[in-house]
Order: C-alpha cells, then structure tokens, then sequence
C-alpha cells in the first residue's frame, strides 16, 4: 500500500535510514562519546537480530517464560450495550509482568547479554517498565537500576515493591516535576557515567538512534499476533485499531502489524484536565517540533522553547514528548492522533471492568475510552483496541482520588 508517497510494503527496510531518521523525525542529539556508544549497540543489535540463535531464544522465551502469543478478548457484553459496532481488545495485560514492557526489556538485556554489559538502567513512569526490566535483569542475572519520580513512586507503590523484591535499586528522582520526564534526565545522566559497563534499556520509542527503532521491532510482536488472531477469530480485518500514546510503545508495536492495512489507526493521547499548557501530556496534538533526550520529534513547548510541564492522570503517559515515529506518521496522516480526558478514562476503567471483568491500566483505559467513542459514531464494524497493561497498579490510586462508582 502506497500512502503519501510513502510504500508500506517495503516501509520497515527503509524507516528509519541509516541515521536513524523517519524522515525529518529521529536522529542521535548527543555527545560524541555517547555517539560511539549508540553505534556499538546498532552494530550489536544489527548482529544478533539476525542471529538464528538469537531469535529462537527470544522466541522460546516470549512462548515459556511471558506466555504469548496473549489473547485477543471480545467484549460481547460492552459492544451490545453501545450498538452494532464490536469491541475487541489485545491482551498484553495478560503479558507476564502485566503489560506489554517485556516484549522489548527481554530483548534490550538479551542484547546487554550478547555485549557483555554488567548492569542494565532505565526509568519508569508508571512502573510497568521497571518492573519487566527488573524481571528481565533478574532472569538473566543482571544488575539493574531504575529511576523513577517522586510523585510516580507514591501513585505506584504495588510497582516499586515489585521492582525492589526483583532485586532492583530504585533510585528516586526528586527535582523538577519528579515524574516521568525527570526519571529520563536522571537516568541519561547516569548512562552517560557508566555506559562502559551499563547499557539504557529505554522503555518506548523514544531516545537517540538506534532505541526508537530497536524498541518498535521488538515490540511488533503484538501487531503482528494481533492481525493473525484477529483475522482467524473473523475472517477479515477490524475496520479500526486503537492504543494509547505516550512515548508511543504499544501503540508502535500495535501499528506496526497494520500500516501496510486498509485500516484505520487511532492513537490517543492524555488531554487530562484540558487544553491548556501544563494540563495535559497531548504532544502529537498540540506540540511543535523540537528535540529532547537525544532525538527530534514534536513536543510540548514552555515559554522559552524547553519541554513544557505536562500533567496526565495516567503516569506512564506524562512525557512532553512522543517517539519520532510516530511523529513521522502523525504528519504523513497514516495513524490519526486524537485525545481523552481524564474523566472520560475513568469512566472507561470503571466500565470495563464492571460489563468485561477486565481492570485495565489507566494508559490502558485511555485507548478504551476512545474505542467506545469511536464505536457509538460507526454504524457498523469492528475497533480492536490495545489493552496495554493491566490495572492492579492503578486501583488504590483510582479509588482514592476518584471514588467507587
């Protein structure tokens, strides 16, 4: 399929280029040590993903260790209480670890493995990163930190004790915000110290070359078994697929195994208390292009051209920024990007979880709320949404500041 001048049958060969760049999105903004660094893992990863050995281990392991291929789940009871539309959800909550986070941690200290690292490093937002990098530093008998804000490690407690009983060292990020952004400076400072012995697993598709990249293919696995499964259970392909946005992992991951699909993709960013700066975490949808983190892509800018404060309700979607992918493909017009409220995500928590028996993740919830919006404006059909994590994290945090409906 030719979209805007774009080929999608040959799209994985060619995005990102050499560089690392999707088209003017991407790209390696750092010093030149850390530039020798970044090379040293393309070259590695380059080697081992196509290494028969390689990919038969990380097959065996997403089979016996994470249990995919995980399910896709019809919501029989949901979409005949809002009409003709069907519901279908992705169920990387049933991921081990709870969401779709080890599908690239496993990789990324895999990769650790294959370089001789003895420490892997990462931040979290909403601790679903830190727990599978915990779960996979423990598997492969690696040491681990995790950086993670102030205000997350309070929202998330369920998850820091995960992380620390998996041998993790937590460290807590005090300055700024103290959230998600502030977890990725501490933890990029920390790698630019010990990249000799560590490595930067980042937890999306965010960050310099070759992360964005590296991050989405070992991701693709949910798109790809989604499509299969999808096309098995019905025999056709949904009309739309649907997944949150914050750095843009699942999403990514999702999307990847439809692009070259006549079906229509939705990514849903955080509104969360509104429009203005400050109140929301909507990159895609109200940013301008700049770079952060080591790579150029469209962020939420402050008064002086630096990333803006940012607020969601969801902690792992709190970035002012999204990967440079899907920066690429919001311009090009293939994925639409649209938003939800917290309200309308809360709403959507609670509902699937009373008509499905599902809790999902907040970030979750947010792809849920606009799957349901999008169903009640489709006569007929069919969304499969990416139910990206599962909820036991949220649900003390959910209850205290939102009530029991």
């Amino acid at each position: 399929m030719i979209f805007n001048n774009v080929d999608f049958d040959t799209y994985f060969k060619h995005y990102p280029n050499a560089e690392g760049y999707f088209g003017k999105y991407g790209g390696a903004y750092i010093s030149d040590e850390l530039k020798q660094a970044m090379q040293e893992i393309n070259e590695a990863y380059f080697t081992i993903c196509k290494s028969t050995k390689f990919i038969n281990e990380l097959r065996s392991i997403r089979r016996d260790f994470q249990g995919r291929p995980t399910p896709i789940t019809h919501l029989d009871r949901l979409s005949n209480a809002l009409g003709n539309v069907q519901l279908y959800v992705k169920r990387e909550d049933l991921n081990h670890t709870g969401a779709h986070k080890l599908n690239h941690c496993m990789g990324e200290v895999l990769l650790a493995k294959f370089m001789g690292k003895k420490k892997v490093i990462a931040e979290t937002g909403a601790g679903q990163h830190g727990v599978a990098l915990a779960t996979a530093a423990a598997h492969f008998g690696l040491e681990c930190d995790i950086y993670m804000g102030t205000v997350d490690i309070a929202k998330q407690a369920p998850n820091v004790a995960r992380m620390k009983i998996l041998g993790a060292n937590v460290v807590e990020v005090t300055h700024g915000l103290a959230t998600l952004k502030e977890a990725v400076d501490a933890a990029f400072d920390a790698y630019t110290r010990e990249y000799k012995d560590a490595i930067y697993c980042i937890g999306s598709v965010l960050g310099p070359h070759p992360f964005p990249m590296m991050v989405r293919d070992f991701q693709s696995v949910v798109g790809f078994e989604a499509r299969a499964q999808f096309k098995e259970m019905t025999g056709e392909l949904p009309d739309a697929v649907v997944a949150c946005v914050g750095g843009g992992s699942n999403s990514m991951g999702m999307f990847a195994g439809f692009l070259n699909d006549p079906v229509d993709l939705y990514g849903v960013e955080p509104l969360g208390r509104g429009t203005a700066l400050g109140d929301h975490a909507a990159s895609l949808t109200y940013g301008t292009e700049g770079i952060m983190h080591g790579f150029n892509s469209i962020m939420l800018k402050d008064e002086n051209g630096d990333p803006a404060p940012v607020y969601s309700v969801a902690s792992g979607l709190d970035y002012p920024s999204s990967g440079p992918e899907h920066a690429f493909l919001h311009d090009l017009g293939r994925v639409k990007y649209d938003v939800i409220n917290d309200e309308e995500t809360i709403d959507a928590f609670y509902t699937l979880s009373r008509m499905e028996g599902i809790i999902p993740a907040i970030e979750s919830a947010h792809a849920v709320a606009y799957g349901m919006k999008l169903a009640k404006t489709m006569g007929r059909g069919s969304v499969l949404m990416c139910l990206s994590g599962r909820g036991d994290k949220d649900m003390d945090y959910v209850i205290e500041k939102f009530g029991m409906r």
